[in-house]
């Protein structure tokens, strides 16, 4: 399993990618055949192993506009599509006095979701995909949406099948 983490990336700066870490292992896999009956489970094959799809936990700090749900909602659907991914639904909620925001974004590949508190300037969020998806790509957008100071990323393989 690959357990990638990404540390400190200052807003405008190159990241140092730990443990193998690249941005070519998270070209899509193809999903697996794994029934009689020819139903596509939406594993993946990539780098020798078959897994249910690719979980990425990221941890957005010195982030901006983690008080406006709708900004929120609209970058998480953003994200979601520039990586591939197909939006079922959304659900959000907007939490007083503090402002923080909780929500996710439902997809039929599985989920992006997010929890932040403005008061500290950071943000959860999780992203996981499977299938043909690139959950990479959403680093992207949400640097691009929420300009963090650093960003914080572990990758998680879930559901690898034995060998």
């Amino acid at each position: 399993m690959t357990d990638a983490l990404l540390r400190c990336v200052p807003e405008d700066g190159e990241a140092e990618l730990e443990q193998g870490f690249a941005a070519s292992d998270h070209l899509s896999g193809a999903a697996v055949n794994s029934n009689e009956d020819n139903r596509t489970d939406y594993f993946v094959t990539r780098d020798g192993l078959t897994f249910a799809g690719t979980h990425l936990i990221v941890d957005l700090w010195d982030a901006r506009r983690l008080d406006d749900p709708d900004h929120i909602e609209a970058e998480l659907v953003r994200a979601a599509r520039k990586a591939g991914a197909t939006v079922l639904s959304t659900d959000f909620h907007h939490f007083q006095p503090n402002g923080g925001v909780s929500g996710v974004v439902v997809l039929a590949e599985s989920h992006i979701s997010i929890h932040t508190w403005p008061e500290r300037s950071f943000a959860a969020v999780d992203v996981f995909m499977c299938g043909e998806c690139r959950p990479i790509d959403t680093v992207e957008v949400l640097r691009e949406a929420f300009r963090p100071g650093r960003v914080g990323l572990h990758e998680i393989r879930r559901g690898v099948v034995d060998a």
